[in-house]
């Protein structure tokens, strides 16, 4: 799962990279989705609810493993989605894998982080587990403090005897807090922002990090990598996605690895990093996000 990755950008300034492949983990259930999933299943399945609820958009990582998990586990589920009706490629596959979808409209789905926002939906859909946007919670954070084993495991495969940093995407900051749990201080943790500052991801990291007793404000720092909002894609990222696949092989997708390795990019360009150091990305996954985005990357990249 720990895979070396070599191009001239890397090598240019005497750094090597090592990918954690989660994109590998399930072609369905995706990347650091199934450890963020798999504490509400588990849950769902203890208090023997008969489904689970959560939100997300009309491109969402989250709602797509869910859904594929409900399918493959026998569990309903149901799917609150941003905005109005759209037909994309997740919708799509929402639909045929069973998820009941419900359309908020933008004020209702922002109207999210209210007390009592839960309170109609359960009850329509009594005994159904809720789960937060992007499966963020406190046991979410803790399972995907796991990774890190899995990095310590891969690392005698590439012949390293350490590495400097671990670099992350975060949309909702609960994978980055679950690493930074998992590290405990031995590494810095870098967290590239998919989303503006201003949403929230600082306050999220720090209150699962103080629920789960680590030291606040410390082992992490955040990046706006978001390159001016969510899903906002220009022509700089577009044909840095479409290189680093075609020197590497390794697939991307716009909103979060292909956000955080130009981050990554941008970072050794300046002089941030030192020569000789041994960085690890985790890749999240989320290429069924791309189906939608690939015609305006190539376009962007200027190919047709």
């Amino acid at each position: 799962m720990l895979q070396a990755v070599r191009c001239g950008w890397l090598q240019r300034a005497g750094v090597e990279l090592a990918l954690l492949r989660l994109e590998r983990i399930d072609p369905l259930i995706s990347g650091n989705k199934w450890y963020k999933l798999a504490p509400h299943l588990a849950e769902a399945r203890r208090l023997a609810a008969p489904g689970v609820i959560s939100l997300g958009g009309a491109h969402s990582n989250h709602l797509h493993a869910l859904a594929a998990a409900g399918t493959r586990f026998g569990v309903a589920t149901v799917g609150l989605l941003r905005g109005h009706e759209l037909d994309t490629p997740t919708v799509r596959d929402l639909r045929a894998f069973g998820m009941q979808l419900h359309w908020l409209g933008y004020a209702g789905y922002r109207a999210r982080h209210q007390a009592d926002f839960w309170t109609p939906w359960l009850a329509r859909y009594p005994g159904y587990l809720p789960v937060a946007e992007g499966g963020m919670s406190l046991p979410a954070a803790r399972s995907c403090a796991n990774l890190v084993g899995m990095i310590e495991e891969g690392l005698a495969a590439l012949g390293w005897p350490d590495y400097q940093q671990l670099w992350v995407a975060a949309g909702s900051g609960t994978t980055l807090a679950g690493l930074v749990m998992g590290e405990g201080g031995r590494h810095p943790v870098v967290g590239t922002l998919a989303v503006p500052a201003d949403h929230g991801v600082a306050a999220t990291v720090e209150r699962l990090l103080a629920e789960a007793g680590a030291s606040p404000g410390s082992g992490y720092q955040l990046r706006d990598a978001s390159r001016g909002g969510f899903a906002r894609l220009d022509a700089t990222l577009a044909r840095f996605i479409l290189d680093f696949e075609r020197e590497t092989g390794v697939p991307l997708e716009p909103l979060y690895t292909g956000k955080l390795l130009l981050a990554l990019q941008e970072a050794l360009q300046g002089g941030e990093i030192a020569r000789g150091s041994r960085i690890v990305a985790v890749h999240s996954g989320g290429l069924q996000g791309r189906r939608a985005l690939d015609a305006r990357l190539r376009e962007l990249a200027g190919l047709f």
